[in-house]
């Protein structure tokens, strides 16, 4: 059992996840922005972090810079949909390239979720 947070400031979309993810038997914090996911990374240690790209207040990108900067070893996903003129291929190729593990394209299977999950929780 893993110790998940999933930042998501959709609605529905975090929640989605979080009953898969719980299914598999792993414990699951949502935070709405990246500004509350990074408060909860103070508060409590994770085992993998899943984070939409697109959020209000403090991005993804941004989230996942602060984590790199603070030398967090935590294996990161990144999901995007994009939005208007942002294409969710240009948000996942930023994440990548600032060393995010693995990046998932909204919308996902179940399985290629609980395929990118294992995987980094197997290293």
């Amino acid at each position: 059992m893993a110790n998940i947070l999933v930042a998501d400031d959709d609605e529905q979309y975090p929640i989605m996840l979080a009953k898969i993810l719980r299914g598999h038997h792993h414990n699951v914090v949502i935070a709405n922005d990246g500004q509350q996911a990074l408060n909860f990374c103070k508060e409590q240690k994770f085992d993998l972090i899943i984070t939409d790209i697109l959020m209000p207040n403090v991005d993804g990108i941004d989230l996942i810079v602060d984590l790199i900067e603070h030398n967090s070893k935590v294996p990161i996903i990144a999901i995007s949909g994009g939005r208007n003129t942002i294409t969710a291929e240009f948000n996942l190729q930023s994440a990548h390239t600032l060393g995010v593990q693995a990046v998932l394209k909204k919308p996902f299977t179940n399985e290629q979720l609980l395929e990118a999950v294992d995987r980094l929780l197997s290293h």
